[in-house]
């Protein structure tokens, strides 16, 4: 199961995707049978909130989401326009603000990046319990 969708990058986008992850996660109970756990879903809302706004903080134009759930995780993948590579800076409790790729490093499996012809691609999968490779949703 997969969707995708387009933000514009203005004031409410954050919120949207959080509500397009959730609703994401709702349907595939209802068509489905799948029950995604609730710290799952928690955990996928924010993965997709801290991706969304670096994405709309650093990037011009649109923001685009797509979610997919397997047997295992929920995979989440966020493309913007800008070419430029993230990177995790190092711990320091005392810093205000980003530490947002650190947060999504901490609860996910898998987090890639990938440039694009136009901007750059970043994927991560939240592993969901009882699924092999070990879950990280204690955080």
């Amino acid at each position: 199961m997969r969707v995708g969708f387009a933000l514009g990058g203005d004031d409410g986008c954050i919120a949207d995707a959080r509500q397009h992850a959730a609703a994401f996660l709702d349907q595939a109970a209802d068509d489905y049978g799948v029950l995604v756990p609730v710290r799952a879903k928690e955990l996928t809302q924010l993965v997709v909130s801290e991706l969304v706004t670096n994405a709309c903080k650093y990037a011009p134009g649109p923001v685009l989401v797509e979610l997919g759930l397997t047997a295992g995780a929920v995979e989440v993948v966020v493309w913007d326009s800008d070419p430029r590579v993230p990177a995790a800076w190092a711990a320091d409790p005392g810093r205000i603000g980003r530490h947002g790729l650190e947060i999504v490093k901490a609860v996910t499996e898998g987090l890639s990046v990938e440039s694009e012809a136009v901007g750059k691609r970043i994927a991560a999968r939240v592993t969901l319990p009882g699924a092999s490779g070990g879950t990280r949703l204690g955080g």
